[in-house]
């Protein structure tokens, strides 16, 4: 297994803005419906502390992450194709392991409203990830965290409508990712956030927010970039 190397996420993902912003528009435009909401978009955070925590790491959070510092990360311990595993401390001491996994889209486990061949829901819902409009290609079958000896349950729905997830890419002869599971840099929140970033296909990121061994809630962010 090749060593998958982080980039100094705060700096990579302010080139990646950069080098992306710097074209005159910032979201897809479509020529079908868009039945994707807003409602768990970075701009609808209310909590200023979660909101300044995301802010530090997230894409759609660049525009107010200047002069915050990186927040402290649980270091990958593996990965393999269709998996990627987080482990170390967090801020109480106590081992947190966080395991992502993915599997293949089978359109015909899934009821797929097509308009003049673009996909627009699946099964009933409006979807995120990859390339809108068309069928996706992996899922994100299960998000697995553990802190300490407890499992936190991660319902499914926070992630059964979050497609084609990127674990990886190819920079200067080396695998490097943009995910990462972070530790918010107030200590008494015990808030950890569990990110990914796809800047494929307009851009999508989805973060995870766990809090005191439950889980509270999903940020989703799409169409930040020109495709």
């Amino acid at each position: 297994m090749s060593v998958l190397r982080f980039p100094v996420l705060a700096c990579s993902l302010l080139l990646v803005a950069c080098s992306f912003f710097s074209a005159p528009c910032r979201a897809q435009d479509l020529d079908f419906p868009d039945y994707r909401n807003k409602k768990d978009n970075f701009s609808r955070i209310q909590d200023k502390m979660m909101r300044a925590d995301i802010a530090s790491f997230a894409l759609a959070g660049v525009d107010e992450s200047i002069g915050k510092a990186q927040l402290k990360t649980v270091p990958l311990k593996e990965y393999g194709p269709a998996f990627m595993k987080f482990e170390g401390p967090d801020v109480r001491g106590e081992l947190i392991q966080v395991t992502i996994r993915t599997g293949t889209f089978d359109p015909a486990k899934h009821k797929l409203m097509v308009v003049d061949k673009h996909l627009l829901r699946i099964d009933g819902h409006p979807y995120y990830g990859g390339n809108y409009g068309e069928t996706p290609k992996t899922t994100i079958e299960s998000v697995i965290v553990v802190v300490g000896k407890d499992t936190v349950p991660v319902p499914r729905e926070a992630y059964s409508d979050l497609y084609d997830p990127k674990f990886s890419f190819r920079e200067g002869g080396a695998n490097r990712t943009r995910n990462g599971v972070y530790l918010s840099a107030d200590k008494n929140s015990h808030l950890v956030y569990i990110y990914m970033l796809n800047v494929e296909n307009g851009g999508s990121e989805f973060t995870w927010v766990i809090q005191n061994r439950q889980y509270l809630r999903r940020v989703v962010d799409f169409g930040m970039l020109p495709k």
